[in-house]
């Protein structure tokens, strides 16, 4: 079924071969030997068959194209795990890597070059007995249609494909769904339909509201991403899903095009397997909304340390961890699966390695303790709020200016869960406000600090350590491979709160039905969700908290003034305190 809305489209490159390497079209079938290579890739542990380019046929009449790789070994039946999105069948992981600083942690001779880009590679899996089935999705490559992005379209498609793989001669009729962002989020539109083939799924690393936590996230649209995205990974031969046109026409998220972008999770009833990280700007919410909402009883969590594609290609934990998960579910083995601790956690710790795969019995973790600290006019964080008022100001149009406020730990301590932030904020310049909420961790000399979202030990050759991070370059220091904090946006028209659909307390959700302005001058209160973190503080290292008017996250190379994004605050911005605007963040203590 075709989105409730008519979709504007923008065009897109022609597939041309070698362009995010893109093969000639054709049907055929290969068998690649045990130690193949190509340009120095992992050389394959087995023999792997290979059927290219191999047509299916959804319900509305539409052929979309896949590429499998099996076990050549034909006398026992395998399960499934299939691939999705729109980037691109083959060759593209590795090609991602080469144009990333220092290929994010990945060497050359870790992928065997058969991975889709954000997909698992065959190399590690079909020796295991699995079938790893990349799939184009409607529009792209060379499969038919425009290509859409998520909603009942696209879901409907990922249904007939699971139908009819499982259907297929070598396959033992059992279907999984795996990979990260594009391919984890289409698994909560997929597994929603509840296929009857699709017995397990395993988002790693999936936003769950285009609208909320992708595109307008706290009421401030960016299509920045993916922009890039759609220039460096995306081809096909009718164009593309137009975001900067449908959010012009269908600017509030009640609309029904919107409302297509967010998947009903509680439909979810198979084992799924979610992993989320805090360090993602994009997913970390929409993981742990996944975690909260799923209603199988047989769903684990894991919160990990890194930066997603070094945890599904450069872990030999992970994989075997999703191997375990899938071997169980889709081959009955009676491994031991069942025994894994359903949630583990992480703590960053910024200045060297995290602590990680930290069980624990649920998320949110029953036993914190949320703390208000209240914000005071020297710069300082309390439990106290202040007895008299006073405010605070900043250049809401400055990169980096912001109002600030430090706590500083006397012993170890933790935070690990959901923060919020609670400002009364007023602008005599203008109707309207965005405003960032950053958490940062300082060291004990009070230096904001980065989290590396690799091993230091992985760049080590490049001679990175954590006491060269001010020397690296703009283009080096971006926020795929650092990790600047937990970031909470919200725009002022888009303060209005629907308790009842709100996944924690702190996590307010916001309808984003209408725009409610501010008359200039005017205070107004702004409950304000921080994505959730984990990190350790020692004896003497700080929190601090940032409110600025635009996004305090790396720019890499743009200049820091004018060219990063088009801002919506304008002029100062008046941050209120004490008496009866008790401005605050709740820190989630364990």
């Amino acid at each position: 079924m075709p989105s409730p809305v008519p979709i504007a489209t923008r065009p897109i490159d022609k597939p041309s071969v070698g362009r995010n390497n893109y093969q000639p079209f054709g049907y055929r079938e290969d068998v690649l030997p045990k130690g193949w290579s190509k340009d120095g890739s992992r050389p394959l542990p087995c023999d792997v068959h290979v059927s290219h380019d191999v047509g299916i046929q959804v319900r509305d009449g539409s052929t979309l194209y896949c590429d499998i790789y099996r076990p050549t070994d034909t006398s026992k039946a395998v399960p499934a795990i299939l691939a999705w999105s729109p980037y691109g069948k083959k060759f593209n992981g590795i090609s991602m890597l080469k144009v990333l600083p220092w290929g994010l942690g990945i060497p050359e001779g870790v992928l065997s070059g058969l991975e889709k880009f954000e997909g698992p590679d065959p190399a590690e899996f079909v020796p295991r007995g699995f079938a790893i089935i990349n799939v184009d999705a409607r529009g792209s490559g060379d499969s038919d249609g425009t290509v859409g992005i998520m909603g009942t379209q696209e879901a409907e498609d990922g249904y007939d494909v699971v139908e009819a793989v499982a259907k297929m001669s070598w396959c033992n009729g059992n279907v999984g769904l795996a990979g990260n962002s594009h391919l984890a989020i289409i698994q909560w539109f997929i597994a929603a339909l509840q296929p009857p083939s699709l017995k397990a799924i395993a988002p790693w690393e999936a936003c769950s509201d285009l609208y909320r936590e992708q595109f307008v996230r706290g009421g401030v649209f960016d299509a920045g991403l993916f922009d890039f995205i759609i220039d460096h990974n995306i081809q096909g031969h009718r164009g593309i899903e137009d975001f900067h046109e449908m959010y012009r026409q269908n600017p509030t998220a009640d609309s029904l095009y919107w409302k297509d972008k967010r998947p009903d999770i509680s439909k979810i009833k198979i084992p799924t397997y979610i992993t989320a990280s805090y360090t993602s700007f994009v997913h970390t919410m929409g993981s742990l909304r996944g975690w909260l909402q799923i209603q199988s009883p047989e769903k684990w969590l894991r919160i990990c340390p890194w930066q997603e594609w070094y945890d599904i290609w450069n872990c030999k934990e992970s994989t075997a961890d999703l191997a375990s998960f899938f071997d169980h579910y889709l081959n009955g083995a009676d491994n031991g699966w069942e025994k894994t601790p359903r949630v583990r956690t992480t703590l960053l710790r910024f200045s060297q390695d995290p602590l990680y795969n930290i069980t624990e019995e649920d998320y949110p973790i029953p036993r914190t303790e949320y703390h208000k600290m209240y914000f005071q006019p020297d710069g300082r964080m309390s439990s106290e709020a202040p007895s008299t008022v006073s405010s605070l100001s900043y250049n809401s149009e400055k990169y980096q200016d912001c109002a600030s406020f430090t706590f500083t730990f006397p012993a170890r301590t933790r935070l690990a869960g959901i923060p919020k932030a609670v400002v009364y904020m007023s602008c005599p310049d203008f109707h309207d406000m965005d405003v960032y909420v950053l958490v940062r961790k300082l060291d004990a000399q009070g230096k904001a600090l980065l989290n590396l979202n690799i091993p230091w030990s992985s760049i080590a050759q490049y001679g990175v350590s954590p006491a060269s991070v001010d020397s690296i370059s703009p283009r080096e220091k971006n926020n795929l491979v650092f990790h600047v904090g937990s970031l909470g946006i919200l725009r002022a028209s888009r303060r209005a709160i629907d308790p009842a659909k709100s996944i924690h307390e702190n996590s307010p959700f916001h309808p984003h039905d209408r725009d409610e302005y501010v008359t200039p001058g005017d205070i107004v209160k702004l409950e304000i969700g921080i994505w959730a973190m984990g990190v350790e503080y020692e004896a003497g290292e700080s929190v601090r908290v940032e409110i600025h008017g635009n996004s305090p996250l790396l720019r890499g190379e743009f200049k820091e003034d004018g060219e990063f994004q088009k801002l919506a605050s304008h002029g100062t911005h008046v941050l209120h305190l004490g008496g009866e605007y008790p401005s605050h963040i709740v820190l989630p203590f364990v």
